[in-house]
Parts: C-alpha cells; sequence; structure tokens
C-alpha cells in the first residue's frame, strides 16, 4: 500500500494540533515519518493506520493532561473505577466521534490517498474484558468522560486478552490474542509512577518508637507494577479521563549471581514469575476456587491501585485523614474487594493511622456493585491460599470479622445461623474467605444493576445485609453507551434520528421520545426501513466472508450474541430452530416468514457444556444451510470471536434480539439494550434489566414469554421433573428424537446425548418449562413481521423509548446516591500557552 502523504521537510502551520486538512496531512505524514520510521511507498496498512492514531491521539492531549492537572485541585473528588475488566473495543473511530473530527480526518485521510474505514478496521482490539462485565465498565468509563466527572478507571494490562475463537469441525478453537503485537498508540507508559506489591512471607509484631505494638508484613516476593495510561475523551468536551492499566515486571529483571554460577534459567526466573501476574486474562465463569494466579491478580491491581490514589491524594497537599473526600472507589464486582483489607494495611500498617479511623475512612471510601445472583459466582478463596499469599491481609480480615460480628452478636443474640451467614470466613466445611461479604461489610453502598436484580439481592443471597442496614443496598440500572452504540456503530440511523430531533439527544438519550412524532410519517417509515436493510446487507457481507453463508437480508434477522453459558439459554433458541425445520419438512407449504438465525459469543474454555451447545448451533447450522428444501426460508450462522469490533456490525443489523434466559438469574443485561437503541425488537423474560426496557417500551412492542422469577422458585420448591413436559409435549418429543437420533452429528447418536440427558434428567435451568411458551411467542413475532408497517412502528417506539438506559443515566445516579460527586470543567488551555507561563524551578521533581 502507498499514500500520496507530502514530505515531512514543508514547512507546517505554528499550531501542530490543528484541524486544517493541511495540518492533519502533515501530522500524519510527519508521524509515519518520525515515529514509525517508513515512508508511504513502504509502509503497510498497519503504519498508515498508527501515523493517523497517533495524529489523533496529538489532538486529545491538551485535552487529557489538562483534566489531569484537575485531579490535584484539593477541592475535587475522583471516582476511582476499579475493574478486573475493560473492554473497551477499538480507539480511532471512537475518538474521532468523541472529538468531533471525523469529516475533517476523513477527508485528509482520502486527499492522501487512504481509506479511513480501512484504518479505523486494522486497529487491534485490546481484549482485557469477558463480556458484559468488561463492557459496562468501557461504557461508563465514557460517561464518566462525557458528565465531565473527574475518574480513573483501574486495571489489569494483560499482555493477552480474552482468547480470540476460531470454530473448526462445529468446535470452539482458543487462540492466543495477541493484540500487543503491533503496539497499541493509545497507551502512554509511566514507569516513574510504577510502585512495589508484595506476596506470600510472614509478619512479625514489633514496637514502635512511641511504645505502640504494631505489625508489619514481610513479603516473600516483590513485583513492581508499572502503569500504562489511556486517555478516554468525553463527547464534545474537554474531559480526557485516565484508563490506567497496570503490567507487572520483576523489581530485578536479572539475577547476575545465579547467571554467573551457571544457573541461567534462574538468572531470568524472578522476571518470568513476576510477569506471569499481568500475562493472561482469565475467563470469568472457570471456577475461581483454587485459582492462585486470579487472587494474585486481583491483589497486584488493587494494591497499585489504591498505593496510586494515596500519591495523588499526598501529591494534592492534604492528609490522610481525608482521603475518603478525595477519591470515591466503585468495586465493579467482588474481583477487587480485597482493596477493603489493603487499604486497611496501608493506612495502619504503613501509614501509621489507628484502627477506628482507618476503617472509617475505608467505609466511607468503598462502594460495591454486585453483578450476580448466583452463590457459586460469588468469589470465595481457600483460608489456607489466601493465608499463604497475604498473610498480612487474612489477618486483617480476621480481625475486621471479629469486629462485626461483635457487633451482630449483640444484635441477632438468638439467631446464630445469621452470624455464621454474614461472616467474612464460610465455616461450613473447608474454610473460605467470603470476598462479597467483605466488601458488603467494608463499603458504604451496595448496589444491584437492574430493578428486579436489586429486590432479588435483597431477598436472597444478601438478605442478612439487607435486614442489618435497610438503606444500604441501592439500584442503579446498567446503562451503555449511545456514542458508541448508535453513533459509531449505527451512523445511518443517528444521521436519520438527528435529522429530525437535532444532535442533542447523542448526550441527552430521553430526547430520543420526540421520535414518537414520527411515527405515522410514511417517508420516516421508509428510511427508517432503508437504514435497518443498509446495516442487513453490511452484515450480509461479514458473514460471506467469515463463514462463507450467503444470507437474504429481506429475512428476519434473529439475533442471540452473548457468553455462552446453560442459563443464558442459548441450546432453548436451538430447540425452537430444529422445531421450525421440523414443521418444514413435514410440511414444505407452511408459511413463515423467512428467518436468519445468528449466533455468537465465547464459551470458557473449561465449560464442557457451553462448549457442546456450540457445536450443536453449528451441526444444525450445516444441516439446515444445506437442505435445499429449506434454503430461503431458514439459515442458522454462528459468527466465531464474537467481540466488540463484531457487535457493532450485529446490533444495528438485528431484528430480534433474544433475551431469553431463565427469570431470576440475570442480573442485567447490555446486549438487550444495545438491540433496542438499534431498532430490534426484543424477545425475552421477565429477567434483569428486560422488566424495565419492556415497561420502558411498552408492553405491546415486546414480546414476552415463559416463567416469573417468582414462578421459577415456586417451580422448583414443589419439585420440578423436566420428564412431565417432554412426555406432553409431542412437538418436543421429536426434536429430542431428532437430536438423539444423530441427525445433526453424522449419525452419530452419542455426540449431543450429554446435553440431552441434562435436560431431561434435571435442567437446572427451565427450558422444558418455557419451551412451549417460547414456541408460541416466536408464532407471534412471526406473525408481527409480515406486517412490515406494524414492525417499523414497533421499531421506531424501541428507540423512542429506550432513552433511560443511556450509560449516562446510570453515571448520574451513581454521583447523585453514591458517589456525592459533581461535574468539574475543564478549561483547554493551549499547550503554547502553557510553555509561555513553564517556570521551572516551581517544579518538584
Amino acid at each position: 500500500m502507498t499514500a500520496s502523504m507530502d514530505q515531512p521537510h514543508i514547512q507546517v502551520e505554528d499550531d501542530r494540533t490543528g484541524l486544517s486538512i493541511e495540518t492533519l496531512r502533515r501530522a500524519m505524514a510527519d508521524n509515519l515519518f518520525y515515529i514509525q520510521g517508513k515512508w508511504p511507498e513502504v509502509a503497510t496498512r498497519n503504519d498508515f493506520y498508527m501515523a493517523l492514531a497517533y495524529t489523533v491521539r496529538d489532538r486529545m492531549l491538551q485535552r487529557w493532561l489538562n483534566s489531569q492537572r484537575n485531579y490535584l485541585r484539593p477541592e475535587v473528588r475522583i471516582v476511582a473505577y476499579l475493574s478486573a475488566e475493560f473492554l473497551l473495543g477499538p480507539h480511532l473511530g471512537n475518538n474521532l466521534i468523541n472529538l468531533g473530527i471525523e469529516d475533517e480526518v476523513r477527508q485528509a485521510v482520502e486527499e492522501s490517498g487512504l481509506n479511513l474505514q480501512h484504518l479505523i478496521a486494522q486497529e487491534e482490539e485490546p481484549g482485557l474484558g469477558n463480556g458484559g462485565l468488561g463492557r459496562l465498565a468501557a461504557c461508563y468509563m465514557d460517561s464518566l468522560a462525557t458528565l465531565e466527572i473527574p475518574a480513573i478507571g483501574y486495571g489489569i494490562r494483560y499482555e493477552f486478552g480474552i482468547f480470540d475463537q476460531q470454530i473448526r469441525d462445529g468446535w470452539q478453537v482458543e487462540v492466543t490474542d495477541k493484540w500487543l503485537q503491533h503496539g497499541n498508540p493509545w497507551e502512554i507508559a509511566r514507569p516513574e509512577a510504577s510502585v512495589n506489591v508484595g506476596f506470600g512471607g510472614r509478619t512479625e509484631g514489633y514496637t514502635d518508637s512511641d511504645g505502640r505494638y504494631r505489625m508489619r508484613w514481610i513479603p516473600h516476593q516483590v513485583i513492581k507494577g508499572i502503569p500504562y495510561d489511556t486517555a478516554i475523551l468525553g463527547y464534545r468536551v474537554n474531559t480526557a479521563n485516565t484508563l490506567r492499566l497496570w503490567t507487572a515486571e520483576a523489581v530485578e529483571s536479572f539475577n547476575f549471581q545465579a547467571f554467573n554460577v551457571g544457573d541461567y534459567y534462574g538468572a531470568v526466573n524472578q522476571k518470568v514469575t513476576s510477569e506471569n501476574i499481568s500475562k493472561v486474562l482469565y475467563p470469568n465463569d472457570e471456577q475461581a476456587q483454587g485459582k492462585q494466579l486470579r487472587l494474585e491478580q486481583q491483589y497486584f491491581f488493587v494494591s497499585c491501585a489504591l498505593q496510586d490514589m494515596i500519591r495523588i491524594h499526598l501529591t494534592a497537599g492534604r492528609t490522610l485523614d481525608t482521603f475518603q473526600e478525595k477519591f470515591t472507589v466503585q468495586l465493579n464486582d467482588t474481583h477487587p474487594s480485597i482493596g477493603v483489607a489493603e487499604l486497611m494495611r496501608l493506612l495502619v500498617d504503613e501509614h501509621n493511622i489507628d484502627w477506628v479511623t482507618a476503617w472509617e475512612i475505608t467505609q466511607q471510601t468503598f462502594a460495591y456493585t454486585n453483578h450476580t445472583l448466583l452463590p457459586e459466582a460469588l468469589e470465595k478463596w481457600p483460608l489456607d491460599l489466601f493465608g499463604r499469599l497475604l498473610p498480612r491481609h487474612l489477618e486483617i480480615i480476621l480481625e475486621i470479622n471479629q469486629r462485626f460480628l461483635d457487633k451482630i452478636r449483640v444484635q441477632y443474640f438468638n439467631d446464630p445461623g445469621k452470624l455464621s451467614r454474614m461472616s467474612l470466613i464460610d465455616e461450613q466445611g473447608p474454610r473460605y474467605v467470603r470476598m462479597a461479604n467483605l466488601a458488603c461489610v467494608g463499603g458504604h453502598a451496595i448496589n444491584g444493576v437492574a430493578a428486579l436484580h436489586s429486590d432479588l439481592l435483597k431477598q436472597t443471597v444478601l438478605k442478612d445485609f439487607h435486614e442489618l442496614w435497610p438503606d444500604k443496598i441501592r439500584n442503579v440500572t446498567n446503562g451503555v453507551t449511545p456514542r458508541r452504540w448508535m453513533v459509531l456503530s449505527n451512523p445511518s440511523l443517528a444521521l436519520l434520528i438527528s435529522d429530525k430531533i437535532g444532535t442533542h439527544w447523542i448526550r441527552h438519550l430521553e430526547e430520543l421520545r420526540q421520535l414518537e412524532n414520527y411515527l405515522d410519517d410514511r417517508g420516516f417509515q421508509d428510511a427508517w426501513r432503508h437504514v435497518k436493510q443498509e446495516r442487513k446487507a453490511n452484515l450480509t457481507r461479514l458473514i460471506q466472508e467469515r463463514c462463507g453463508v450467503t444470507l437474504n437480508p429481506n429475512s428476519l434477522f434473529d439475533v442471540q450474541v452473548k457468553r455462552l453459558h446453560e442459563y443464558k439459554r442459548q441450546h432453548l433458541n436451538v430447540l425452537h430452530i430444529i422445531t421450525l425445520y421440523d414443521r418444514l419438512r413435514q410440511n414444505p407449504n407452511l408459511e413463515i416468514a423467512p428467518r436468519t438465525f445468528i449466533f455468537g459469543g465465547k464459551a470458557a474454555p473449561g465449560y464442557v457444556m457451553a462448549k457442546l451447545i456450540i457445536k450443536l448451533i453449528n451441526s444444525v447450522a450445516t444441516v439446515i444451510n444445506n437442505d435445499p428444501a429449506v434454503q430461503d426460508r431458514l439459515k442458522v450462522v454462528f459468527l466465531p470471536d464474537y467481540n466488540v469490533t463484531n457487535s457493532q456490525r450485529v446490533y444495528p443489523a438485528a431484528d430480534l434480539s433474544e433475551q431469553i434466559s431463565t427469570a431470576g438469574l440475570e442480573a442485567s443485561g447490555t446486549g438487550n439494550m444495545k438491540f433496542s437503541m438499534n431498532g430490534a425488537l426484543t424477545i425475552g423474560t421477565l429477567d434483569g434489566a428486560n422488566v424495565e426496557i419492556r415497561e420502558e417500551v411498552g408492553a405491546e412492542n415486546f414480546f414476552l414469554f415463559g416463567l416469573t422469577a417468582k414462578e421459577v422458585i415456586e417451580l422448583k420448591t414443589r419439585g420440578y421433573n423436566p420428564w412431565d413436559y417432554h412426555n406432553q409435549n409431542p412437538e418436543l418429543q421429536e426434536v429430542f428424537n431428532l437430536i438423539r437420533s444423530g441427525f445433526f452429528s453424522g449419525g452419530d447418536p452419542g455426540l449431543f446425548e450429554p446435553l440431552i440427558a441434562n435436560l431431561l434428567q434435571s435442567d437446572p435451568y427451565l427450558l422444558l418449562a418455557d419451551y412451549q411458551a417460547y414456541i408460541d411467542c416466536q408464532a407471534t413475532v412471526d406473525q408481527a413481521y409480515r406486517n412490515p408497517d406494524h414492525w417499523t412502528r414497533m421499531s421506531i417506539l424501541n428507540v423512542a423509548r429506550i432513552g433511560k438506559f443511556s450509560s449516562d443515566r446510570s453515571i448520574r445516579e451513581y454521583c447523585q446516591q453514591i458517589w456525592h460527586t459533581s461535574p468539574v470543567h475543564v478549561e483547554l488551555k493551549e499547550y503554547v500557552q502553557a510553555q509561555a507561563g513553564l517556570n521551572v524551578s516551581s517544579i518538584k521533581f
């Protein structure tokens, strides 16, 4: 690839970060030459992408550095968002939109002989998360910056992110994600802000110079944490917050003593073992018990973050007794909850603050977001592992627990069961440290992520804590950013909306309500359908390229894309597909709307049943897609390696959003929101945020089926027998017979037997109980889709009424209810102005 970039000796404008076409072209040429070290004639597409990325980053730096200055102002309170995952997606396209320079950059790129979309597509996605948790964190960082809330996101700079997924013979195959192999132009290393983190060793008591008995931790191993910073820019504002990700290095990378005696492996062993901590992201639904590396990862980034916060606080000229006034720390799930013990250690052991004061600071600093109703998903660590790895923290947790339980005994002296359930230590059998309990006790607020989820938290897994602190558990329903999930991923829809109601909706999503004024506008309806068809054609091309399957873009695109898990019930969707296919086999003249079923999502490498579901989907697809009798009426596709990049093409193309988890098990969901924002209709249970989506868009614009959360509990309490549902439903029996016969497995009747046996013997997620209701509801979907005007009207209403589910609304609620923080306007001080006032003698190095 070559381009017509001018060479770097041409005179440039005074403003090197200007936005004229010539200045942008000049900057790209300079970055290609001086940073990439390439002439245009020999540069690769990645070189051109890197040159453009650095050009865009340069135009973010004024905002970023001025925002960082704000952090040090004594009166500014900072939100520290601690998350083991940040699934950001590619940066370039999003930053162009938030800066508002997309048109200028496109023209500059095109005049340089390049294609902007090709360069955007070149970017490696940082796969630093498994799914919804990491995507939520990314949305929240976008909204924090857009709302001008000073914030720092803290996490881990995994060298290898979530695995790349390939499909071979229908099976998932995991491939290493080398997202850093070509460099990352968006990050800046800050080795001067590195910190040391200890592991293992022992503790010892001593008497300090004031005669007080104290404890010190003597770690066996010390690892250096080095921060890498990425700017997270707000939409059309001057605020650019920081995502600070930590990588692990050995304090001393090379052991000359070992090398000199011929122990070549020993000479670098410390470097290798230290760097393992930030080497790879763990799949989030692997069982955590016994996974020492995961605990090491969690403690590593949390310790780095808290040490960094203390440094910032002291640099701002304040004392640690006001730490909770400077920082409010949000724990995104239980992964960072070790922070409660670590902050206590830092305050008591390292900064000589008395226990009572330190505990008040700690409780006022932390808040905890719970993301699960599954008791087995609440992290807990074997006591011996925990004590071996973090001996001082175990002592602190035991002390916290003792003081906490002493108070509980007074209030519930005749209820030993409550003490047992609320204890930070699980004493039932092998002893464990309960991380969710630590987060509940060590913070001032707990929140669920959807109204139903928060209510169920109070009734089930956190019932005891709710009874103790009735006002502590709140609800903040999740949201997603419309900048990435509408403006960037669906520009045609964003333009259509803006032509009607202006662009103010991009920051105030509730203004989409104005679209209801155009419900009966024939021209608007036609334009709406045209946008959807354009997006479906776009996805059709991607699927043809990736999967070799030709789709009919006029068919109903029925989409289920999310992490593969039994409770999300992708296999219920498959049962419907087989039912529909069998009906067409029995009656070729059956009238149905042509339908394309699209799946995407990764299964944890060790999750056997989830991987078998992927194989079933692909096996069913192979049979149906090659059956000429149904070729124009049914298609099934599994889109491999589902990630943020791919999802930006899937959500805008969907007609139907599958949100079919067992009621009471999905905390919230965010994909359901992204689908609705892009005009897809939802078929779903009353689970997670589905409940609120249905309330907002209207019951008549939502396809509801299945048991409620209450009915699920009642059925299981009475005694659920899946055979009853199987025996009473001939069509369901035929579906099972087809699978068991080997019809979809090349004649192998045993391939899917584990899946069938699990459904017939226990069916823990009640697929068979919901099967007929789901089939009937899908028939309603079919009828609705065959009335284009009616479907379009429902689609418009889904977008018009989705405003509540902006992450901006979520962040405003966090600010008001939990963080008690306010926007801080950032003045855009130009670089040349800042230089004019530079006084080196006033800087403290």
